[in-house]
């Protein structure tokens, strides 16, 4: 494990492979080192072309947190992992991820070389942005209260988890792993989502690196819909839809996309 330090004084931890072009992996909600989903097989399979570096978000693992929170400072720490493997580097973002590493591929003109994006959870459809701000608030009530792991459960019945799932994991040791990081959970769905979590075209038009967007074919019909929509957004951008993924996309799936696309 190695750390840097952000603009505001923050301590990131983070791990670095492999040799060659920086690449910054950045993961989405409540994922972290200690609790991988698939981000360290990512960094092995991409260490033989890339130096590599997954990390824990602030707020997340043995990482520091400065309040009060901005998805400014969010980015300056990119900024600082970047500065870490010679001042730039390219992005892979998954899920709420993505949309942080698209807003550091906007801030950081020069720094970003190509941007990469699975599946960024934002809908444009009316039932699913009033639904997203009925969670925000709820979320946002329970995290104020202190209430952690309610809130966590909250995620997880908003992503399809069932009651009996959710109570299964509850009595799991990786339960408190969750709660530790549940005020992360405002970070990325109140600040970077948003409160509608509507697809940002707009924004997304201010991306000026190359940039590929990504789904699955088995994921979650909106995230398809989503992905063509920012890929026509941003102006040098292009889809691309992988087979037989969900949004829990396999490092075997991702990687060699990557590799293509980073090295092109």
């Amino acid at each position: 494990m190695r750390k840097t330090r952000s603009k505001d004084g923050t301590v990131i931890a983070f791990d670095r492979s492999g040799q060659g072009p920086g690449v910054i992996l950045v993961a989405g909600s409540l994922q972290y080192r200690a609790f991988d989903q698939g981000m360290a097989r990512l960094a092995q399979l991409l260490a033989p072309c890339f130096t590599v570096v997954s990390y824990d978000r602030r707020g997340r693992g043995d990482s520091t947190d400065t309040p009060p929170y901005s998805l400014e400072r969010e980015v300056e720490d990119i900024e600082a992992l970047i500065e870490e493997v010679g001042g730039s580097a390219f992005l892979c973002g998954i899920s709420s991820g993505a949309a942080l590493a698209m807003e550091a591929a906007i801030r950081l003109p020069g720094k970003v070389r190509k941007l990469a994006m699975y599946e960024p959870p934002y809908s444009d459809d009316p039932a699913s942005r009033q639904s997203w701000k009925a969670y925000t608030r709820e979320l946002e009530a329970l995290l104020d209260a202190g209430r952690r792991g309610e809130a966590v459960a909250l995620f997880m019945g908003l992503v399809g988890a069932t009651g009996q799932q959710i109570d299964e994991v509850r009595h799991s040791p990786v339960w408190p792993l969750f709660e530790s990081v549940a005020p992360t959970l405002a970070y990325d769905h109140i600040a970077i989502l948003g409160a509608e979590a509507g697809v940002p075209a707009g924004r997304a038009a201010q991306v000026r690196v190359p940039a590929l967007v990504m789904d699955g074919g088995a994921s979650f019909p909106f995230m398809h819909v989503t992905a063509l929509a920012l890929a026509e957004a941003i102006p040098n951008a292009r889809h691309l839809t992988l087979d037989g993924q969900t949004h829990e996309v396999t490092a075997e799936a991702l990687a060699p996309v990557l590799v293509e696309f980073f090295s092109g």
